[in-house]
C-alpha cells in the first residue's frame, strides 16, 4: 500500500520520544529531522519538504508549544495538522454546473488510467443518482474505444463514441447526445501521449473551449513518484486543471505525490484510485489520509464502506448487539460476519484502517484467505456451528475430510474464533468504563 515506508519511519522518528516526559528544543529538532529524511525518502518535492519541516518546527517551538509539549502524542497532533493543510485542508467536492448537464473532462498521460477512472467515477457518480454518460475521445490509442465500452458495461453506463472523428466534435455531439437521452454528466476521457507536448495540449484546450467543462480533472498515476508533480505542474499551467484524481494509491508506491501535488499546483486532490476493481475508487479526505500515514487508522471510512457494502437488517442487527452483549457468538456468526467483510474489499486494506495495524508492516493478505475458512465451517451442522464447544477430535477429523482441509487447518480456525471472542469480550470491558487517553500506536 502506498505510504507503507513513510508510515514506518515516521513511527520510528516518534518512537525516539517514549518516555521523556516533557520535551525541549533540542528533542523537537531531531525528531523533525528524521520527518524531514522520511519525507523525502517517499519523494516528496524538496521545497515541499522544506517548507512542511519549517512549519512544523515552528509550530513545535512556540513557546507557549514548549510549555505544552511533554509527550509524542502532541508532536503527533501538530504533524498531522500540518499534513491535514499541506494535503488541502478539507475534502474539496465535485463542483457540478448550473446548467442540467455537468461535464467533467479526464485528462493525463497514457498510462495513468484515465479510461479505467473514467468508469470508476461513473459508477461512483450513479450511485450518487446521477445519470452519467461516458464519451470516448481518445482516437489514438489502440482499443482505447473499445477498452471503454468494456469497462462502462461492467458499471452499466452507456459510452457515446464516433470511432476515429475529430475528438473535439465527438465531445460537442456527445453533449447532444446527453441533453436528448437525460444524462445528466457527461465523463469525457481523452487522449493521452507517453510524454506532454503541444499538439496532446492544443486538442484538449479545444475539447475545453467548446464543450466548458464543469472540471478538468488531471488523472496521475501515484506510482510515477516526483515526476506526477512536474507533470501536474505542466497540465495545470496549460490547462488549469480544477482538480486531480490519483491513481495506483494501493500500490507499490513511496506516496510523495499525494502530499506534493496540492502544494505544487494549488490544485485540490478530490479522488483516489484504491484498488483494481471498479468499486475501488474513494473521495479524497486530507485529513483521513494524514491519520492513515501517521498509523491512526481511518475508521471514518471503514465505517463508510460499512454502510455502503454490508446489507444486515434491522433485525439481524439487534440479534448480533445481543449476542455480542452476552458473549454468545457462534461459528454461524462468525461465517456470516466473514461474508460481510469480503464485500468490503481486500482485507490488507481494511486492517491498515484500524488504528494500530499499521505497525504490523505491509500485511499481504491473499484475496481467497477466507475461502478455507468458509469450506470448514459450511462442513459442520447447524448444531456444531452453534455449540463449537461439542467439536470433539472426531467430529473435526469428518469436517476436515468434508472441506479438504486437514485437522490443524479446523483447529486453526477454531482458535482464531476463540482468540477474537476473547478480544471482543476485551474491548466490551473497555468500552463499560476502561476509557484511557488516547495512546499512540506502540506506546503501551
Amino acid at each position: 500500500m502506498a505510504f507503507e515506508g513513510l508510515t514506518q519511519r515516521l513511527q520510528q522518528a516518534f518512537s525516539k520520544l517514549r518516555g521523556k516526559g516533557k520535551l525541549g528544543e533540542e528533542d523537537v529538532k531531531v525528531v523533525m529531522r528524521e520527518v524531514r529524511m522520511a519525507l523525502l525518502e517517499a519523494d516528496v518535492n524538496y521545497k515541499v519538504v522544506k517548507d512542511f519541516v519549517k512549519k512544523t518546527t515552528d509550530r513545535c517551538l512556540q513557546p507557549e508549544a514548549l510549555k505544552t509539549i511533554n509527550s509524542q502524542n502532541q508532536i503527533v497532533s501538530i504533524v498531522n495538522d500540518e499534513l491535514v493543510e499541506l494535503m488541502g485542508g478539507t475534502n474539496a467536492r465535485l463542483q457540478f454546473s448550473s446548467s442540467p448537464i455537468s461535464v467533467f473532462m479526464l485528462c493525463g498521460l497514457q498510462g495513468a488510467g484515465k479510461t479505467t477512472m473514467a468508469a470508476k467515477l461513473g459508477g461512483w457518480l450513479r450511485k450518487d443518482g446521477k445519470r452519467p454518460l461516458l464519451v470516448a475521445c481518445d482516437i489514438y490509442r489502440p482499443a482505447a474505444i473499445k477498452q471503454l465500452q468494456v469497462v462502462g458495461a461492467q458499471v452499466g453506463l452507456p459510452v457515446f463514441e464516433k470511432g476515429t472523428q475529430n475528438p473535439v466534435i465527438t465531445a460537442q455531439q456527445a453533449i447532444e447526445y446527453a441533453r436528448s437521452h437525460q444524462n445528466d454528466v457527461v465523463i469525457l476521457d481523452t487522449a493521452g501521449r507517453l510524454h506532454i507536448d503541444e499538439a496532446l495540449m492544443e486538442e484538449l484546450h479545444q475539447i475545453s473551449e467548446k464543450v466548458h467543462p464543469s472540471e478538468i480533472l488531471l488523472t496521475i498515476d501515484a506510482m510515477t513518484g516526483q515526476d506526477a508533480v512536474n507533470v501536474a505542474e505542466t497540465f495545470n499551467q496549460k490547462l488549469e486543471i480544477s482538480g486531480v484524481i490519483l491513481t495506483k494509491l494501493d500500490g507499490d508506491t513511496r506516496g510523495g505525490a499525494a502530499l506534493s501535488v496540492r502544494a505544487v499546483t494549488g490544485k485540490p486532490i478530490k479522488f483516489a484510485g484504491t484498488g483494481e476493481k471498479l468499486g475501488d475508487i474513494e473521495q479524497f479526505h486530507p485529513d483521513r489520509m494524514a491519520s492513515r500515514i501517521l498509523g491512526l487508522g481511518d475508521l471514518q471510512t471503514l465505517f463508510e464502506k460499512a454502510q455502503e457494502n454490508i446489507d444486515v437488517s434491522p433485525e439481524e442487527a439487534v440479534d448480533l448487539t445481543r449476542k455480542i452483549q452476552k458473549m454468545d457468538l457462534n461459528l454461524e456468526d462468525y461465517l456470516n460476519q466473514m461474508q460481510q467483510m469480503k464485500k468490503m474489499g481486500p482485507l490488507s486494506g481494511i486492517l491498515k484502517m484500524i488504528p494500530g495495524m499499521s505497525q504490523l508492516g505491509d500485511i499481504d493478505i491473499p484475496e481467497d484467505a477466507m475461502k478455507k475458512p468458509e469450506a470448514i465451517i459450511r462442513s459442520m451442522t447447524p448444531k456444531e456451528r452453534r455449540h463449537p464447544e461439542v467439536l470433539n477430535a472426531s467430529r473435526r477429523r469428518r469436517i476436515a475430510a468434508g472441506s479438504g482441509t486437514t485437522v490443524q487447518d479446523v483447529n486453526q480456525l477454531i482458535n482464531q474464533f476463540e482468540a477474537a471472542k476473547k478480544q471482543m469480550k476485551m474491548m466490551m470491558n473497555q468500552a463499560k468504563g476502561k476509557r484511557g487517553r488516547f495512546r499512540f500506536p506502540g506506546r503501551m
